[in-house]
């Protein structure tokens, strides 16, 4: 034997056996031990060396005693231990089989050998006997507990550590003593030969005397503290994952990792970020005093007294700073204040040193928030309740934590960024302010998504001629600039079209054609609802006081009629914009004037929490409600169908119209003979009509715009030929109709041509003028403001 090889092979006999029972292979103890040589028994079946009968071994693992024969004859009983290892490509299966020998130069009870196991074993063990009292330590325990065994022998647990987790682990011994049965106890703390806190797994058995009878408890100790605060930093990155960056909200994730941090790693966390140049990047080059603004801070104590900044306020941080000095150097940097290393800071800012010494902090770490190539600011760990400074473990563990914020603070920041550019698109792309007019009444509300982001939900309301007015509302698929690039598209195609005075139906599919081609263009044609759209188009007439409605997959309109409930509009559903090919239907109602029309996008009645039904019971019981205030009733609306807040997963947009009703005394109505000798009469008619309506000042401008047309459809439409006047407070309308087809268009005479000037002239002298298609032809009209007559 020598110190590098100490196994002495003679002292175990040791034999392998193949799986056919064939003695393949004999040591020197196995030869010590039955006086068989290897030429002797090797190749030989093993059973052979049986003195009675056979075994069988099986499993892995075999032991039992048997009865050998020894090469002079006598029979050896021993205990034998057998292990089969398994056949491989070379190595066929055997099965090893050892028992150990006796040797002449065992250990006596009292030899040092035999009293390691307490006094020199490298765990802490202690031993208390039956009234808990101490009996006996070894060196190890000795050292843990930091005080010598003569003077601490027949003291309680509980009163040699003199800290709650001692008395916590005398209880747990009084069960063990009590029931007979072993404990295992994990617990973190610093016993009293420790400077700091240690990991601890206690396992206390019951020790007995020979009768079986509980005479004590063995304690041992064994420190993992490094399986601990590894267990510990692998659950806080884990935790750090899953918590941080819940939200695409700058300060709500900042201050996720100020929250993280507290207190698994520190007492008192701050992140400040740097704010945005122009550009909207933080700067890259750092040049103290650096302007940080405070993002978040959290503290083991409830208000975080610590904190010397508020959220959202910017503060200057001087050269010295563990903020500004982590910057520059673009590096974790450990400060403590026994070191010095924050007396320049202290000193530049008295304040922040009183707050320091009165809450004893004493040492900092400052982790720069990097993420992409870009600094956006720093967190700063302090402690001051934790008596151990930060070390290198905690350096990775803060910059590991740190790093996976950043990243989400970056995306939260660019989200941020992103919003804004499509919410600021989305209100200019919106009406600021909706046109009065003389058939509705109205009121609006738009919500962009709390996550999802701004999307592409509009509405508007259109004047048309003859008083009349569409509204709209539509919701294009998807989020961000893009849907809100259009839905300005689409909101501009339906002004256009509307100018023109569409049918609802066949408005729709105009627009359904654009976004045809817009999917086109966007390449997404083999996934149309990528670019699609729903829309709901209505056109109210306040002389009929009919509205005529169609919708590309909207949901309809509920409608409160005076003195009625409530109910949804029933309308054809017709397929949403951008599928192509398939046909829109229109309905009409007739609306009592008094009655509101509620238009809104599927945002405002969906959510995750209840179904559509119950969003539109929702709507109908908040629009029941209705008082003479749409504004009001439009609050009123939100906060019944929406979180509070208005955190809503998708963007809203609402809609309320009141139908006004023009009365009968302000329209005036002539059948045109086809005579253009009786337009003079027609003439002094309109001027009698104007002087019963108290407007005789308009009547120079009237008579002229009435002859011009009049004139027209005799000599160029088909009859029968219709004139009729329109008025409000504001505005006279003229309207000559015909049964022709063909609309005239504006165009500039010549000098010796006979015609062309009519239609200069009345958009000289009116407003605005156009004509619009019916199905029995044409409506040439003429819009005049009285105001500018007066």
């Amino acid at each position: 034997m020598s110190p590098e090889y100490p196994f002495d092979e003679a002292a175990t006999a040791r034999a392998l056996v193949d799986d056919a029972g064939t003695l393949v292979g004999w040591n020197e103890g196995a030869r010590t031990l039955l006086g068989w040589s290897p030429a002797d028994v090797v190749g030989r079946p093993a059973a052979e060396l049986l003195a009675d009968e056979a075994i069988a071994l099986t499993g892995h693992r075999w032991d039992g005693t048997v009865t050998l024969r020894h090469r002079d004859g006598r029979p050896v009983r021993v205990w034998l231990l057998a292990h089969h290892s398994e056949a491989r490509d070379d190595d066929p299966g055997q099965w090893l089989v050892v028992t150990p020998l006796a040797k002449s130069g065992s250990e006596s009870p009292d030899g040092p050998l035999a009293t390691a196991a307490l006094v020199q074993s490298p765990c802490a063990v202690a031993v208390y006997d039956e009234r808990l009292r101490l009996s006996h330590i070894n060196e190890a325990m000795g050292e843990v507990i930091g005080l010598p065994e003569e003077r601490i022998r027949g003291l309680r647990l509980s009163e040699i550590g003199g800290r709650p987790q001692s008395a916590e682990l005398e209880a747990h011994m009084l069960r063990v003593l009590a029931s007979g049965r072993a404990q295992d106890v994990q617990m973190y703390t610093k016993t009293g030969g420790e400077t700091r806190a240690h990991a601890w797994l206690a396992r206390m058995a019951p020790v007995t005397d020979a009768a079986g009878r509980v005479r004590g408890v063995c304690l041992a100790a064994h420190d993992f503290t490094d399986n601990y605060l590894a267990r510990e930093r692998l659950q806080l990155v884990n935790e750090a994952s899953v918590r941080i960056g819940s939200t695409l909200d700058v300060t709500r994730t900042a201050q996720e990792l100020a929250e993280v941090c507290v207190p698994a790693l520190a007492d008192f966390v701050s992140v400040d970020l740097l704010d945005p140049r122009d550009g909207g990047d933080p700067p890259s080059l750092f040049d103290p005093p650096l302007s940080l603004r405070r993002a978040a801070h959290h503290s083991v104590n409830p208000g975080s007294p610590e904190a010397v900044a508020k959220p959202g306020e910017a503060q200057d941080y001087p050269t010295g700073s563990p903020q500004a000095d982590s910057l520059v150097a673009g590096r974790t940097i450990v400060a403590s204040v026994a070191g010095g290393g924050l007396d320049a800071w202290l000193a530049w800012d008295p304040r922040r040193a009183a707050r320091v010494r009165e809450l004893g902090v004493h040492s900092t770490m400052s982790v720069p928030i990097r993420a992409r190539g870009v600094t956006l600011g720093v967190a700063v760990l302090t402690r001051f309740r934790r008596p151990d400074p930060f070390t290198p473990d905690d350096v990775l563990l803060a910059e590991e934590v740190t790093a996976r914020a950043a990243v989400c603070i970056d995306n939260a920041r660019l989200y941020s960024r992103e919003r804004e550019t499509a919410l600021a698109l989305q209100r200019s792309l919106l009406p600021r302010t909706l046109p009065r007019t003389a058939a509705v009444d109205a009121a609006s509300r738009y919500l962009p998504a709390a996550r999802a982001g701004v999307g592409g939900d509009w509405f508007d309301v259109i004047p048309l001629s003859g008083m009349r007015v569409a509204m709209v509302v539509g919701d294009v698929v998807g989020h961000g600039v893009q849907a809100s690039a259009t839905m300005g598209r689409l909101r501009t195609a339906v002004r256009t079209l509307a100018d023109i005075d569409l049918a609802p139906d066949e408005l729709l599919t105009h627009l359904d054609d654009l976004v045809v081609r817009l999917s086109e263009e966007a390449g997404v044609e083999d996934n149309p609802g990528e670019a699609g759209a729903t829309c709901l188009y209505a056109v109210y007439d306040p002389v009929s006081r009919r509205c005529t409605l169609a919708r590309a997959g909207h949901p309809p309109p509920v409608l409160l009629r005076p003195g009625a409930a409530p109910r949804r509009v029933e309308l054809p559903a017709g397929p949403p914009l951008g599928l192509g090919g398939l046909p829109f239907e229109s309905a009409e109602l007739e609306l009592s004037e008094g009655s509101v029309l509620a238009f809104y996008t599927d945002g405002l009645i969906e959510s995750r929490e209840r179904d559509v039904d119950a969003g539109h019971r929702l709507l109908s019981q908040a629009l029941a409600a209705y008082s003479d205030s749409l504004d009001e009733t439009c609050d009123r609306i939100l906060h019944s169908l929406l979180p509070p807040g208005g955190a809503t997963a998708d963007d809203v947009a609402l809609l309320l119209a009141r139908t006004r009703g023009l009365p009968a005394s302000q329209v005036a109505t002539w059948h045109i003979p086809a005579d253009p000798s009786l337009v003079s009469p027609i003439r002094s008619q309109v001027v009698r009509q104007l002087g019963d309506w108290e407007l005789s000042d308009a009547s120079f401008t009237t008579e002229l715009v009435v002859s011009e047309l009049v004139t027209n459809a005799i000599r160029y439409g088909s009859h029968p030929i219709r004139l009729r006047l329109i008025h409000d407070a504001t505005t006279l309308i003229c309207e000559v109709s015909d049964t022709s087809h063909t609309a005239p268009h504006l165009r500039r005479a010549k000098t010796w041509d006979e015609g062309g000037r009519g239609l200069l002239l009345v958009a000289q002298l009116t407003q605005r003028w156009g004509s619009r298609h019916t199905p029995e032809g044409k409506t040439i009209w003429a819009e005049l403001s009285l105001l500018d007559e007066e």
